[in-house]
């Protein structure tokens, strides 16, 4: 009976060993996005590996935004940005073939969870100046919407101020992620339109309201009703990711 070669499960684990060992020596030296790494030789003798195995594992962490390679300037901490995410769920959305659909309806569902249990905290922190700011990109929207006009940017952009008072960096992260990923998959497939700008404009403005009045359980509802209005758009097969 032939055996299957060992070696490519040998060299899986030791690039795994390799990555995990490159990411420890980040952490163990507390080093920030955009301070250097040591260099190929220092990592090899450090971590008693080949240079290939060396540059197998950097390729494979810059392609997880862990490291930053600069040809010809050397190796940096990247950014760990959620850019290796977006790009995973867009694939897999992409890659149901027809059924894309409830692909994007479960990255709905998880961004709606999300934003129910984030207005709640969010709902007490408003101050008056960013419900203004709120109250005002609502009235861009249904400017926009007034003349016939689609606003995607107005709509994200509400998203990444309503959640700024909660000062954390993660939030924006992983709402632009989902975000990224919506817009991309509906390009993809064409849906270039939002049929109802009118309902996405008025559903905006009922979480502005609940907000300004500090109805906590109100905003929770209004956001409830904003995801079942961008669900039942995506299964029209229209772009109102709002």
């Amino acid at each position: 009976m032939c055996r299957m070669p060992q070696e490519p499960a040998r060299e899986r684990r030791v690039g795994s060993q390799v990555r995990r060992s490159v990411m420890q020596l980040i952490l163990d030296r507390r080093l920030r996005p955009g301070a250097p790494l040591p260099t190929e030789a220092e990592l090899m003798e450090e971590l008693g590996v080949s240079r290939n195995s060396v540059r197998e594992a950097l390729k494979a962490l810059q392609a997880l935004d862990i490291v930053e390679i600069r040809h010809g300037y050397g190796t940096y901490v990247g950014q760990a940005s959620l850019t290796p995410l977006a790009d995973g769920l867009t694939f897999r959305a992409l890659v149901q073939l027809g059924d894309d659909t409830h692909a994007l309806a479960e990255i709905l569902q998880v961004r709606e969870v999300l934003e129910e249990g984030l207005v709640r905290r969010v709902a007490v922190l408003l101050t008056d100046e960013e419900l203004r700011q709120l109250e005002a990109l609502v009235r861009k929207m249904e400017e926009s919407a007034d003349g016939g006009a689609a606003f995607p940017e107005l709509d994200r952009e509400f998203h990444e101020t309503l959640y700024r008072a909660l000062g954390n960096e993660l939030v924006p992260q992983l709402l632009g992620a989902f975000w990224n990923v919506f817009n991309r998959v509906a390009g993809v497939r064409g849906w270039v339109r939002d049929p109802a700008p009118d309902v996405t404009v008025s559903r905006h403005r009922d979480i502005v309201t609940a907000l300004r009045a500090r109805d906590v359980e109100r905003a929770q509802r209004a956001m409830a009703d904003h995801f079942r209005g961008i669900a039942a758009r995506s299964q029209q097969g229209a772009r109102g990711v709002g």
